[in-house]
């Protein structure tokens, strides 16, 4: 019995993820489909490859992971297969998994296309699933391909005092996920103090290891489960509050 898991941009108003999910278990009635998220930001794969890079190791091996989050114009776009770390990964070839994986040394398999169709990906999947659910190979199921299509997002910018950063992720709760890392933080620090600037609001000073280390509806930063910087409110929405958004810039400066 199969794991496949589905992360989408195809929201959970419409029909579209009920149907791909239909698609699959009438191709392999014995999957366990478990979703990521279909509420990924309409053909954002920055954000697509956030949510799911930080989901897809909890996973055992052999899981089959189907993403479907497309901001290429081209048609038919191209849906490859990959393994890695022993899990299986099907999508299109748009950048999504250079975001996910940065290089990727393994064979990478291109899948053909339905000869028509609107929604081509449900059959692609579907196709997908069953072949790998059956314990057939990779190479039998696609073409080789030329690796994989790169995709750069932006970087902390250091210098011998400052970080200079952004928001990539806004969570459920309103949390700002910046793109510094921990590592980065006490390589640039050295133990020194800092103060974390933000649109024009005062800046923080001091690392919180927890929420409730401030109190309710003052804003705080701390290392997350993930090990990147987020900007939060205890007991609060950092984001309406705080007016943070996606790409907005962040910057610590050290002293």
């Amino acid at each position: 019995m199969a794991i496949v898991t589905l992360t989408t941009d195809f929201g959970t108003t419409d029909y579209h993820s009920g149907a791909l999910k239909g698609a699959l278990l009438s191709a392999e009635p014995t999957l366990t489909i478990v979703d990521i998220s279909h509420n990924v930001a309409h053909h954002n794969i920055v954000q697509g490859a956030f949510v799911f890079r930080n989901a897809w190791r909890t996973f055992p091996k052999k899981t089959i992971h189907c993403l479907s989050i497309n901001d290429l114009p081209e048609h038919p776009l191209p849906y490859i297969t990959l393994e890695r770390a022993g899990q299986f990964f099907v999508g299109p070839d748009n950048g999504l998994f250079h975001l996910i994986f940065g290089e990727h040394r393994g064979p990478v398999y291109r899948l053909p296309h339905p000869e028509e169709g609107i929604f081509v990906e449900r059959a692609i999947f579907a196709r997908a699933c069953a072949h790998l659910a059956a314990g057939k190979s990779l190479e039998s199921i696609g073409e080789p391909s030329q690796g994989l299509v790169q995709r750069i997002t932006f970087q902390p910018v250091i210098s011998k005092d400052t970080i200079r950063g952004s928001i990539i992720f806004v969570d459920h709760y309103g949390n700002a996920i910046t793109n510094i890392s921990r590592s980065l933080f006490e390589q640039v620090a050295q133990d020194r103090p800092f103060a974390l600037y933000f649109r024009r609001h005062d800046p923080i000073r001091q690392l919180s290891a927890h929420y409730s280390e401030t109190a309710v509806g003052e804003p705080l930063c701390l290392f997350n489960t993930i090990d990147h910087l987020e900007l939060a409110i205890n007991m609060g929405n950092a984001s309406s509050l705080l007016g943070l958004h996606v790409e907005d810039a962040v910057q610590i400066d050290f002293h």
